[in-house]
Parts: C-alpha cells; sequence; structure tokens
C-alpha cells in the first residue's frame, strides 16, 4: 500500500473586484507526516502559495466552521453544488489589513482525497516518532 496520497483539483479563487477564477490545487498527504495535507495552488504553470492544513481540521470543515488564526474553513452551497470555503490570511500590509484569499473547492471532491487518506493512516492511529527524533537530537550533541 502508498504511504502518500497526491489529487489534482480545479478549485475557484475568489478574486476582489473580478468574481471567481479557476486555479489548481494540488493536494498531497504522506504517513512520514500524519497529521497534514500539503495543498500547493496553481496557475499558468506558477506556484501561488503552499499551505500545511490540519489533516482533522479539514475533514471538520466539511461538516462545519473550522479553524483559527491564518485559516479558516466552512461548508458552503451555492444551487446544486456543496462546496468547502478555505479562508487564507497572510502577511499584515502598510495599512494594518492582511493578505487574505478565499477558495472554494468541490466538497465531495476533498472528502474523496480525505477518504483516501484515511486509508493509509486511520484517523487516531497516526503516530509521530518522537522517541526517535529526540534520539537524533540528542546524538547530534
Amino acid at each position: 500500500m502508498s504511504s502518500s496520497v497526491h489529487k489534482t483539483l480545479v478549485v475557484q479563487l475568489l478574486a476582489h473586484g473580478t468574481g471567481r477564477c479557476p486555479v489548481l490545487a494540488h493536494l498531497r498527504y504522506d504517513a512520514d507526516d500524519p497529521f497534514a495535507v500539503t495543498a500547493v495552488f496553481a496557475h499558468d504553470g506558477r506556484e501561488l502559495a503552499c499551505w500545511r492544513l490540519d489533516r482533522e481540521m479539514l475533514s471538520a470543515g466539511l461538516a462545519g466552521p473550522a479553524g483559527v488564526g491564518d485559516v479558516r474553513l466552512r461548508p458552503a452551497t451555492t444551487g446544486p453544488w456543496h462546496e468547502l470555503r478555505l479562508e487564507f490570511l497572510g502577511d499584515t500590509r502598510p495599512d494594518g489589513s492582511r493578505h487574505r484569499a478565499v477558495v472554494f473547492a468541490w466538497a465531495p471532491a476533498v472528502a474523496a482525497f480525505l477518504r483516501e487518506t484515511h486509508r493509509v493512516v486511520p484517523p487516531g492511529r497516526e503516530r509521530v516518532p518522537v522517541d526517535e527524533l529526540l534520539a537524533e537530537i540528542l546524538s547530534a550533541g
């Protein structure tokens, strides 16, 4: 069985003043980092942003509001579409406000990705090799 899961989705970036525009979201999950999902957003071959998301929070965001701080998720329904709304807050601007990006992903596709990650590492079975990490740090002196 593979220890990683990859999925590319077409998502919608809410662009200020122009509405939604399609971008790619490359999702990656690796059993070596069992709590995280990496999301790389790209358009026209350029990486726009890379975020590491908590896998449990991503799952919770499909059912209700989740996240505080820089990443906030919640379900959104637009007509027949069931979407996941992802809001990302970035660096502070000179005027004191923060850069902000809102992305809408098709919720069933995100749920399918998460089901694949659960086959690799079931929820509650995540393991972090703390003892091995500590031994490595101590041996390095």
